[in-house]
């Protein structure tokens, strides 16, 4: 089992690996990055570990080389493990949680199509003030800085240029993180950013029938380019084209099967309503 902290490790391999293939070739990077149609310092930035290449550089490169079917199977594994991230709690803790805040916000700038899937809790571009605190409660230190960075990475979902769909299980909607009248303020936050022209909020109940893939864990994918996976320890980022796709696919599945629009803001208003009772 790949454990998270051999990430870079199995870079390492993979660089090696090519390296090795295209001395045995008897090509100079020069030759074969002419083959592939690359600048020379980018082959040779893959071939040290300072250029992590994507799933369609790699296939270049192994065409180019003419490898075998178990080579170009076991690099495709190696490449797939070397364009995924793993970013620890721990170490964000340390860091401070507003740096955390600032990659986010750097990601959302720099995308145009985010679709978040929300199993357990609330996200933070959905999140009200006091929503936003209780998430961190259990969290040493003072939050105070990362809690002014979520608040102002709000502000994106004004930004028409920008879509955003987010699909949010009954059980997220209920769970009570916070008092029941927050909580009510909370759920009809979301109804009301459903009115936005450039967000679409779906609900997934309860009773929707039986889905095959069970909502497992948070996970946001960024245009059709990258995944983010949060698990307990920490979360896990993804930029290999097949594991983007499947989590497309998966999104997609719970998307279907989503109430949207009026139904949607009619499901948020009835938990709201909940909440108050």
């Amino acid at each position: 089992m790949l454990e998270p902290e051999n990430l870079d490790g199995r870079r390492g391999e993979l660089s090696k690996a090519l390296r090795r293939m295209r001395k045995r070739t008897g090509l100079t990077g020069e030759r074969l990055a002419s083959r592939v149609g690359m600048s020379q310092s980018k082959i040779s930035k893959i071939e040290t570990g300072k250029l992590v290449p994507s799933s369609t550089d790699v296939e270049r490169i192994l065409r180019a080389l003419k490898a075998t079917p178990e080579e170009s199977k076991e690099i495709a594994a190696l490449t797939r493990v070397a364009n995924t991230e793993y970013q620890n709690w721990r170490a964000s803790l340390r860091r401070g949680l507003h740096h955390k805040q600032a990659e986010l916000a750097d990601l959302e700038a720099n995308s145009s199509t985010f679709r978040y899937f929300l199993p357990s809790m609330i996200t933070g571009l959905l999140q009200t003030p006091e929503y936003a605190r209780a998430s961190l409660a259990s969290l040493p230190g003072d939050h105070t800085r990362a809690l002014m960075r979520r608040f102002e990475r709000q502000s994106i979902l004004y930004d028409t240029s920008k879509k955003f769909t987010f699909l949010l299980t009954e059980q997220a909607l209920r769970w009570p993180l916070c008092r029941r009248r927050e909580m009510s303020v909370q759920v009809e936050r979301i109804a009301a950013l459903s009115e936005l022209p450039n967000v679409r909020i779906g609900v997934l109940p309860l009773d929707r029938p039986r889905i095959p893939e069970g909502p497992l864990s948070t996970f946001t994918v960024y245009d059709r380019s990258m995944a983010t996976v949060e698990t307990f320890t920490g979360a896990l980022l993804i930029r290999a084209s097949q594991d983007v796709g499947l989590y497309l696919d998966t999104f997609q599945v719970f998307e279907e099967n989503s109430l949207f629009g009026s139904d949607s803001r009619s499901f948020l208003r009835q938990v709201a309503e909940g909440f108050r009772g």
